[in-house]
């Protein structure tokens, strides 16, 4: 059973090492974007220690970190048109989980958690964005995400993704809180 709950300044030093252990992974594999994570790993690990923004922890059944996530209560304009924008959506982004837990698919947990999570809190969508198609296959085929726009964010490719919010049964997973 693992356990989401709001992530912490404790948080932070497992969360920028997880960081840094997902890079390793995806230069070993060849996977793009692992390059600059090392250089980023701090500053994106700070992050759960600041107040304004929604971070999120999953951690094991021992209370070791296991993923972080962010959760955001607006949906991002670019990219996204007003009338979405409009619609009640949580918004899923800087998702990182340990590499040495690949097998258990702690990323699809963490964003199945979201689909409930929005659902409890009166959310239709749970929207995302990626810059690398091997996240959009991942994302549509084992997440269930439905790529909606492909746009261009700081002269790079954007893909826009979102599911339908929804409380998803047996996830062995729990919330600390009931939204």
């Amino acid at each position: 059973m693992y356990v989401m709950r709001p992530a912490t300044g404790a948080d932070v030093p497992a969360y920028a090492a997880l960081i840094r252990d997902r890079a390793a992974w995806m230069v070993r594999r060849g996977l793009e974007g692992g390059e600059e994570l090392p250089d980023r790993a701090d500053q994106i690990a700070a992050r759960a220690a600041d107040d304004h923004t929604p971070v999120w922890a999953m951690t094991d059944a021992e209370g070791r970190l296991i993923g972080c996530t962010s959760l955001y209560e607006e949906t991002p304009h670019w990219g996204w048109t007003d009338t979405e924008r409009a619609e009640p959506a949580l918004f899923l982004a800087t998702t990182f989980t340990d590499p040495a837990h690949r097998a258990e698919r702690p990323g699809a947990l963490i964003a199945w958690w979201a689909l409930g999570h929005a659902a409890r809190m009166d959310k239709e969508w749970v929207r995302r964005g990626c810059g690398h198609l091997g996240l959009v296959h991942y994302y549509r085929d084992v997440q269930g995400f439905e790529l909606v726009h492909t746009t261009e964010r700081h002269g790079h490719p954007a893909y826009l993704l979102a599911r339908k919010a929804e409380e998803l049964a047996d996830l062995p997973i729990r919330s600390t809180i009931n939204a």
